[in-house]
């Protein structure tokens, strides 16, 4: 079973519907341990970096997400559900996040923002999340992200600048673009993720 988690953001009726294409069971909840328990959890997130990290400590997701790290339960966060699990986010002054991995999100220095529309990806030769996808694009809405190369195997996009569009690191793994809007692409790669769970 795979769980959305629902903490106030996020396109929840359209991440259910794309996971329901690998066709296991997806349920939305804010539950603590039907969250902590599924074979997979899914962070979604849209809006800022501050008021999804309010959102998140309210049903206590972000201890969900640590103690299923220490479990190496899998667990896929998108958009702003990435940017909430690096240490810090600087949108609107400088605020704490899960801490996952030690890295700020910072504004991209483009002389565009927000970063809307699609973008292709270079994804490291190991990677299991873009494998069948490497060569097609996905699709971003945002105007932040983390420019240092961090987790074991980070996927890198231009816009601008170069900034992490993903990571694989162990459990968790995670996307600055939206999968469940990104066409067949996107479908793909989240099959992908759903494998391994």
């Amino acid at each position: 079973m795979i769980a959305i988690l629902d903490y106030g953001s996020g396109n929840l009726r359209s991440a259910q519907r794309a996971f329901e294409t690998t066709g296991r069971d997806v349920v939305i909840t804010s539950d603590y341990q039907t969250a902590l328990n599924a074979d997979g959890l899914v962070v979604p997130g849209v809006g800022a970096f501050a008021s999804c990290m309010q959102g998140l400590r309210s049903i206590r997701g972000d201890e969900i997400v640590r103690e299923r790290m220490a479990l190496k339960r899998p667990t896929l966060g998108i958009c702003v559900g990435m940017q909430i699990l690096f240490s810090r986010g600087t949108e609107h002054g400088e605020h704490s996040g899960v801490g996952i991995w030690d890295a700020r999100v910072e504004k991209i220095n483009a002389p565009i923002l927000p970063h809307m529309g699609w973008n292709s990806v270079v994804a490291p030769p190991s990677s299991s999340l873009f494998k069948g996808v490497e060569d097609q694009s996905f699709y971003f809405v945002h105007s932040y992200a983390v420019k240092d190369s961090v987790g074991a195997h980070p996927t890198f996009t231009e816009y601008g600048e170069k900034f992490v569009s993903a990571i694989e690191d162990g459990a968790v793994w995670a996307t600055q673009f939206h999968p469940e809007k990104s066409g067949e692409a996107g479908l793909h790669l989240i099959k992908n993720w759903s494998s391994t769970l």
